[in-house]
């Protein structure tokens, strides 16, 4: 048994070796993915680096999560303002298997690879959206119901693979920059997805479901990018700008990765306490567009109200990615600050949120209450506009905050994957009970301070993890600790390296 044990700390302290060494621009491995190609005096970064490979990913996620994010911003997936109850039943069975899913879904990225992980979930977009398709001209709820139930699973593992691109692929000086250049992109897809019908219905001053074009505009797009992830390089393979390879596992097997979501949690415990911030970070989603966006506006105003919504994603992404990795500021004090920042805006943003919502209820915008939809040239408009807005700007600012968390917490390409599947879980935990909450009719100002009140409370539990977890520098060390004890759980790095 000594032995064994003295054998498989060589094989640690070898990989370890290996995945931490440095590599300059002329030692790269031969193989078209490491050249460079020339423009001018610009010479872009090799195919399998993490700047190709972020982009690529944020191409994918423009196109399958972004278009569906545009079409269930206009709210009730696009149906007529108030015809909700088919949207509350599809997202109640999507996000129930994607929470059950998402818990395991770091092991299943471990163990099939980020470019399988990535295709197949684009998959469950593309059938999303054709059931919403057939279920304008026929019923087929139960359709609908698998269509939902089934992105639950695509998206959870679809959201792992991007998770782990993004938190691990970066040196730890470029976390927040990457997630600013992903999140910005990933969002340029849901505000072109919002001009599909604001284009299209912009002289219907009426409120109606969108038409069938829109429909298949999304359905087409969405399958673009569930072949754009075919593409992709896996994680194995990524060599970072300044030569260190990702920590990844050698053939890791089911036994392994299970146990690995074990080890992970004992290596970082207070990993624990943000669950409440996974859990609350969509919460949010259902009482946005179908409390304020569907429940209050035609469709044309709903599909301006989304374009906006996603657009403002892309400011704070803009600012707070910068702003997380800003250089003299040692990334403790950084944590801190974001810290007040969010509770601040969660203050400041959700208390004009409470007084929109007391001008209105359930009852008196509902079927037969006489109600007539605002349209953009309605006085005072200009309020809830802003509001929602800047509730797209919040949406992004918690999850740039969280996504940097778990990125400061660890380097490690495993690791994360944990993490970032513990973050899909619970978060559509989150969302499936709220959707539910929403289908039982459930009151909007309910539906709003429970918004509010989860907000604060998960920002309250995480501080432990922002004030005392977060520290300057992860070494390379600390990521190997929650390797298995077993033998096959050998670190695995990229190819040998040849002078080309």
């Amino acid at each position: 048994m000594a032995d064994t044990k003295a054998a498989e700390a060589d094989v640690y302290q070898s990989s370890e070796q290996t995945a931490g060494t440095a590599a300059v621009a002329d030692t790269l491995p031969a193989g078209w993915m490491y050249k460079r190609f020339k423009i001018g005096a610009w010479a872009l970064p090799w195919y399998a680096s993490p700047k190709i490979q972020l982009g690529m990913i944020a191409f994918v996620c423009f196109l399958c999560p972004g278009m569906y994010n545009a079409l269930s911003g206009l709210g009730g997936g696009g149906r007529s303002g108030t015809d909700t109850e088919l949207a509350d039943k599809m997202n109640i069975a999507l996000y129930s298997t994607f929470a059950v899913v998402g818990f395991f879904a770091g092991s299943i990225v471990n163990r099939i690879g980020i470019r399988i992980s990535l295709a197949f979930g684009g998959i469950g977009y593309t059938l999303y959206s054709i059931s919403l398709l057939v279920s304008v001209h026929d019923s087929v709820d139960g359709f609908n119901i698998f269509a939902g139930a089934f992105l639950g699973i695509c998206a959870a593992i679809l959201w792992t693979a991007q998770g782990v691109i993004m938190v691990s692929y970066p040196t730890e000086e470029q976390k927040g920059r990457y997630f600013a250049w992903f999140w910005a992109i990933f969002n340029v897809g849901a505000c072109i997805g919002s001009l599909i019908p604001l284009g299209q219905n912009i002289h219907t001053t009426t409120d109606s479901t969108v038409n069938d074009g829109t429909y298949i505009a999304f359905i087409v797009l969405m399958f673009v990018g569930a072949c754009l992830a075919v593409f992709l390089c896996d994680g194995q393979r990524i060599i970072r700008s300044d030569g260190t390879k990702v920590v990844m596992m050698q053939n890791p097997s089911w036994k392994s990765e299970f146990i690995g979501m074990w080890t992970t949690l004992r290596a970082e415990p207070f990993v624990i306490l943000l669950f409440p911030m996974f859990f609350s970070s969509n919460w949010f989603y259902t009482y946005q567009q179908n409390a304020i966006n569907a429940a209050y506006f035609n469709t044309r105003t709903r599909s301006l109200n989304g374009f906006l919504y996603w657009f403002a994603q892309i400011v704070a992404a803009s600012i707070i990615g910068p702003l997380l990795d800003l250089k003299g500021i040692r990334r403790t004090v950084r944590a801190r600050i974001m810290l007040v920042v969010l509770i601040s805006l969660t203050l400041v943003i959700y208390g004009g949120g409470y007084a929109w919502q007391k001008n209105y209820t359930r009852e008196s915008v509902g079927k037969g209450s006489g109600f007539v939809s605002w349209d953009w040239t309605h006085d005072g408009y200009a309020g809830p506009m802003f509001l929602y807005f800047f509730y797209g700007f919040y949406d992004a600012v918690w999850q740039g905050a969280v996504y940097w968390i778990m990125g400061a917490l660890s380097n490690s390409g495993r690791r994360t994957a944990n993490y970032v599947g513990f973050y899909k879980g619970i978060q559509s935990a989150g969302s499936a009970v709220m959707w539910s909450l929403d289908k039982d009719k459930t009151s909007f100002m309910g539906e709003f301070a429970s918004n509010w009140g989860l907000l604060l409370g998960s920002l309250v539990v995480a501080a432990p993890v922002i004030l005392i977890r977060i520290r300057d520098h992860i070494d390379l060390e600390d990521d190997l600790v929650d390797v298995d004890e077993t033998a096959e759980t050998v670190l695995r790095t990229a190819p040998p390296v040849e002078k080309s």
